[in-house]
């Protein structure tokens, strides 16, 4: 199974979105809440290369992207050979 870690906040529904796709394909992962969390944001943003918005997803240590780019990414085929899901 891959690392896949995700970005998020708890009051985020693109978050929510992203984590409930991520558990209906069967791939576990560690939710980091940059919420409150001012070091773990600044990590989140130099890690994705200045991005600021969340979700963050990563696979491995590969930036996937956000929301969107996770579903794109599961639609063509790619999020269960990436992410060793169950799926």
């Amino acid at each position: 199974m891959a690392k896949v870690e995700v970005y998020s906040s708890m009051f985020c529904g693109y978050c929510h979105r992203a984590k409930q796709l991520l558990k209906q394909r069967g791939v576990a992962f560690t939710e980091i809440d940059v919420g409150a969390d001012d070091k773990r944001r600044a990590e989140m943003i130099e890690r994705t290369g200045g991005r600021r918005t969340i979700p963050q997803i990563f696979i491995d240590g590969r930036h996937v992207g956000g929301c969107d780019e996770l579903y794109a990414l599961d639609r063509q085929g790619g999020l269960e050979p990436l992410a060793g899901s169950a799926a």
